[in-house]
């Protein structure tokens, strides 16, 4: 919990009363943020305080909110399902249903609460905080977009590396002395100035000093990074805060985008609260708090542990002041009981780097032990004490080296997992495998030292989040292979390359063949500059690695997926760097060079390693990484001493309340006390990155204690040796006790509720792959021996009768993998038959759209109104013409856009025997429903699926003799006979609820619009009569759309409305063709098809395409 300050502390109770105002809901490990938050979103939507639309929920990553986001729609899906039985959920074990069951008409007005929600939860608003202000400038307008057209980038490194180097050259370039700051302190504080831009730049120190010249430096390549980033139209995530927060204080518009945004979301809940940095704080407190509102912060600051990206816990502790209200999640649902104490014993109420930061108890809703084992084997939390002795000899402060001691602490975690592994331990009943345990570590060098060790054990592992590819050995590799490339006359470089992996050769074989060997190398390096100059990147590696038999030596080695799958990722970003290097090889050679010296130049996009094996295997993992997650067993080994949290060439530190970036260096008068503050917060932020890592762990958590001479300030040494009696916060630092003192004293700390254990003599376990004693047997690569379904793909409507539309009107593309595309190849240029002279009344209504074009251009123009037109638009005829001459202009149609708009109108107000088009509210049509339905096939191709033909069959059997459409299927029969194999795609014009009487079941009706002309000449009602018009279905294989469409309609209801029954729901299909709709004097049967298919043909056309039989 945080301090005394602001309002005081309650338990947090899912189903008590709602917050309002502003509160502050405080976490711990496990104890469910997101659960809360989603249950809280739920709430609020199916109490009726808010729709889904009007509720903000913000978050700190894109995982995170992708996350975020599936588990609300899962939970509101959970408790509408529940609500269809209010007595079962009220005696569920789910708090949450049960409450809202409690209600009177659970399960009418809550679930259909609960279900709107869900239909239209695209609607809602669940974004990381960066894409908040996105959103908000863009519904802004003007007032919140400053400069039109500028382009977003994830990161602007590559812009300030060049803003470095011509600073340096103009200010250093003309000495002849060596300048005062060196280059890579220049380029390091550089960055680090831009990265942090808010930061105060420090110390105060006149220029002409080193320190005074740094400090210039760095201001210089901030401003002039600001002011190249204008002059090329590109932002970055820090301007979107920065340029939403400068609307929000405007004095003059302020307060009214304020209002706006308010007005949007009057309901906002933000998760991980404590990684908010001051200025996103200042955009919600300024817009959200203190008006009314509901704005909820959830968040654990002893988890804050992203002060090096600008998040700051000060932001948590000042919200915590304000607040209105304080909650408590206090009840652990990740972890055992028996862990929850361990770690209860281990912390003590301690505090994480400030005194309102204090570790509290909570409770644990799992009372039961998950991990069951031999003695010593699943002891919730174990403790490995190292002595000094076994790594390697002592220093002069009577210590082994750290590195030494992290080697044999790794080799101890391998054998702890084989132990583990191969003694019969379980989990929730099931053996404990390699994915159940999580190795955490601080930096990548630490992970890789972890994973040899287990390399080395045969324990199969993966290295999961984050790492950079181009911090790897293959970027490496890579950058000897384009040197080669760039540089083949030079015979140091081409022989270095050969022995990268891409290439293979072997130091022996290079000391054999001698000049030879140096000769063919630079012939082929000279050949691959060919290859990537005329055709491209790409085709230089296939070239290289296609005759190397890459794939199968790389894989043939240890660790051969690590490898090649680092060595594929780095050539597919060359691939997509090389356009754009400029100048070929040679460019593209200087970028790699850049990015394995500093690997976190650039963009982020991309670059972070991809997991090589989606085997069983354990996961190692930097505790940044792993943040949000929990594993069975978790490893901790490398706790005993403190990491740097930040670079050195800079400090970060606070003073008065502000955020102090020094850039001074050691030379700056002040440096000690400055150090020691930044020291100071970066000690707070250990503590809390150990108090994730260990927070981890759902039924296990093992940690090593070394004594080394970095020990003394390291987190977990400080919780064991650093607790004064009544004192929260643990020493800064604390001696390191001999070796049999520690034990006993860890021994006698432990009190039974940890287990002690100390570290012997290194073994040479290994895990044998079959989980047995014996050899393992001899590996085989695997062969693939399934036949494939060629037949299977895409198809549609219009693919299905390509040959019947080539006859009737256009040209129309016979491939079967495509989409449907209303009004391209389904509606014809020109009329199927010439009228005779008076086959229609000369007194018959005129066809309003008389004198408009036709074809397929003209079909898309009427598609494109009739999606878009709000028909509850107080003066319809005005959003008519809007929308006819943005469509017009927009597609290029040479009309009149008036006389469209007229046209139109006729048809929106022509009777379709339930009302009209104009009646129709836009909550009643769904325009434009894409649909993509599994057919048959793709597991079997020896199985036969259903083919055109059987849907005639199928129709024959159904379709009344006297039905208007009585003799299409022997026309259907005309078709090719294709299998219906894989996928059917296309799209419905629209769907329109059409609403019972009485409060009756409604139905939905399928509407497809058609420009067709019928006839040649001006045009009438009676040239559309409903024979007419079935003609022009049979001939144009429309029953066949119709019939497909019904079936996609079929299925989308089946699985999104309660309830559904076709018979009662299905409400057939319309065909409005449009130049026959000429107003509410429209006779009868003119110009709509109405087509009642039987719920029976649509449920057994709707087996028959998804494999089932003829």
């Amino acid at each position: 919990m945080t301090g005394s300050a602001g309002a005081s502390v309650n338990s947090f109770d899912l189903t008590g009363p709602l917050p309002f105002g502003t509160t502050v809901l405080e976490a711990s490990a496990g104890t469910g943020k997101t659960y809360a938050i989603v249950g809280l979103a739920a709430r609020y939507v199916a109490e009726g305080i808010a729709e889904i639309s009007d509720i903000l929920l913000v978050t700190f990553s894109k995982f995170a909110t992708r996350e975020l986001r599936e588990r609300t729609r899962a939970r509101f899906t959970e408790l509408a399902a529940a609500l269809a039985d209010p007595d079962a959920a009220r005696s569920s074990g789910d708090e949450l249903a049960a409450h809202l069951a409690s209600t009177a008409d659970a399960d009418v007005v809550v679930r259909r609460r609960l279900l709107r929600a869900l239909s239209e939860f695209d609607a809602s608003t669940i974004a990381t905080t960066h894409s908040f202000c996105q959103r908000m400038l863009d519904g802004l307008g003007v007032a919140g977009e400053p400069e039109p057209g500028s382009v977003f980038v994830e990161s602007v490194d590559d812009i300030v590396v060049d803003v470095v180097d011509d600073a340096y050259l103009r200010r250093y370039s003309r000495l002849s002395e060596t300048p005062p700051v060196p280059p890579k302190d220049a380029r390091a504080v550089g960055r680090a100035a831009v990265a942090d831009r808010r930061a105060t730049l420090g110390p105060d120190a006149p220029e002409g000093t080193t320190a005074g010249d740094r400090v210039a430096l760095a201001r210089e390549v901030r401003n002039e990074t600001e002011r190249r980033k204008r002059l090329a139209g590109i932002r970055d995530y820090d301007d979107l805060l920065s340029l939403l927060h400068d609307v929000l204080i405007d004095p003059q518009h302020g307060e009214a985008a304020c209002r706006r945004i308010r007005d949007r979301f009057p309901v906002v809940l933000v998760d991980e609260f404590q990684d908010t940095d001051p200025l996103q704080w200042e955009i919600l407190r300024r817009t959200f708090h203190g008006h009314g509102g509901v704005l909820v912060l959830v968040g654990d600051p002893k988890q804050a542990i992203y002060a090096f990206r600008g998040a700051e816990v000060t932001s948590y502790l000042d919200a915590v002041g304000v607040a209105d209200h304080r909650l408590a999640l206090t009840t652990n649902r990740r972890s055992d009981e028996d862990v929850v104490r361990s770690l209860a014993h281990l912390y003590e109420g301690a505090a994480l780097g400030a005194d309102e930061i204090v570790v509290t108890d909570v409770s644990a809703a799992q009372r039961a032990r998950r991990l069951v084992g031999p003695p010593g084997t699943a002891d919730p939390m174990r403790l490995r004490v190292l002595p000094r002795t076994g790594c390697g000899p002592l220093g002069r402060s009577g210590f082994p080296s750290a590195p030494r001691i992290r080697e044999r602490i790794a080799r101890d975690v391998a054998e702890q997992i084989v132990t583990l592994l191969t003694s019969g331990v379980t989990v929730e009943g099931a053996p404990v495998g390699p994915g159940d345990v999580a190795v955490l570590v601080r930096t990548k060098s630490q992970a890789e030292t972890v994973r040899s060790a287990l390399d080395a054990a045969a324990v199969p592992s993966v290295l999961t989040g984050g790492a950079d590819v181009f911090g790897t050995p293959a970027a490496a590799e890579w950058l000897r292979v384009l040197e080669a490339v760039e540089q083949p006359h030079r015979a140091d470089v081409v022989r270095r390359a050969a022995l990268t992996p891409l290439l293979g050769w072997t130091a022996a074989r290079l000391d054999a063949e001698g000049d030879a060997a140096t000769s063919e190398l630079s012939a082929r390096f000279r050949e691959l500059a060919s290859v990537a100059e005329r055709v491209g990147f790409a085709a230089m590696v296939e070239s290289l690695t296609g005759t190397t038999e890459f794939l199968s030596r790389v894989l043939g080695r240890e660790r051969g997926e690590r490898e090649s799958t680092d060595l594929t990722h780095v050539a597919q970003l060359l691939d997509r760097e090389f356009p754009g290097a400029g100048h070929g090889i040679a460019s593209l050679t200087r970028w790699l060079a850049d990015r394995v010296a500093d690997p976190t130049l650039g963009t982020a996009s991309d670059r972070s390693r991809r997991l090589d094996s989606d085997a069983d295997a354990v996961q190692v993992a930097t505790v940044h990484s792993a943040k949000g997650l929990e594993y069975p067993v978790v490893f901790v080994p490398f706790a005993w001493a403190a990491t740097g949290a930040f670079d050195l060439q800079t400090l970060l530190h606070h003073e008065d309340g502000r955020r102090i970036l020094d850039v001074g260096g050691d030379s700056a008068p002040g440096y000690a006390a400055r150090r020691r503050l930044h020291d100071d917060e970066a000690a707070g932020e250990e503590l809390r990155l150990l108090y994730v890592a260990l927070t981890r762990a759902r039924s296990q958590v093992v940690v090593w204690w070394a004594p080394s001479a970095i020990t003394r300030t390291g987190p977990l040494h400080r919780l064991l040796f650093g607790r004064l009696p009544g004192v929260a916060a643990p020493e800064r630092a604390c001696r390191v006790p001999s070796d049999d003192a520690a034990l006993t004293q860890l021994t006698a700390w432990a009190d039974g509720r940890v287990s002690v254990e100390a570290v012997g003599a290194p073994a040479t376990s290994r895990l044998d792959p079959r989980g047995g004693a014996g050899t393992p047997e001899p590996l085989a690569a695997a062969v693939f021996d399934r036949t494939l379904d060629h037949a299977w793909h895409r198809t549609s409507y219009t693919a299905l009768t390509a040959g019947a539309h080539q006859a009737h009107g256009p040209t129309a593309d016979a491939e079967v993998d495509e989409s449907e595309d209303p009004g391209v190849v389904d509606e014809p240029a020109g009329p199927a038959v010439v009228a005779e002279t008076g086959s229609a009344e000369e007194s018959a209504l005129a066809s309003p759209m008389n004198g408009l074009p036709a074809g397929a251009a003209f079909g898309t123009l009427v598609h494109d109104v009739l999606e878009f037109v709000d028909t509850s638009a107080p003066d319809l005829d005005a959003e008519l013409d809007a929308r006819c001459r943005d469509a017009a202009s927009r597609l290029g149609a040479d009309l009149d856009p008036a006389h469209l708009a007229r046209a139109l109108g006729a048809v929106l107000r022509t009777p379709l025997g339930f009302g009209t088009l104009a009646e129709v509210g836009p909550a009643d049509r769904l325009s434009e429903l894409d649909f993509e339905l599994p057919l048959g096939g793709g597991d079997r191709a020896d199985r036969r699926c259903a083919s055109v033909h059987d849907i005639a069959d199928l129709v024959t059997r159904h379709l009344p003799a006297d039905d208007v459409l009585g003799e299409y299927p022997s026309h259907l029969r005309r078709l090719d006979d294709r299998e219906l194999r894989g996928y059917l795609t296309g799209s419905i014009d629209s769907v329109i609820r059409v609403h019972g009487a009485d409060n009756g079941e409604p139905s939905f009706v399928v509407v497809d619009y058609k420009t067709n002309r019928i006839v040649a000449g001006d045009l009438t009602v009676d040239h559309f009569t409903t024979e007419a018009m079935a003609t022009e279905m049979i001939s144009a294989h429309y029953p066949l759309q119709a019939l497909l469409y019904s079936v996609a309609l079929h299925r989308f209801l089946r699985w999104r409305l309660p309830g559904y029954r076709p018979e009662v729901h299905f409400g057939g299909v319309q065909y409005h063709f449009v130049r026959g709709m000429a107003g509410p004097e429209t006779p009868p049967g003119r110009g709509v098809f109405a087509w009642h298919p039987s719920a029976a043909l649509v449920t057994d056309l709707s087996d028959l395409v998804s494999g089932g039989a003829a």
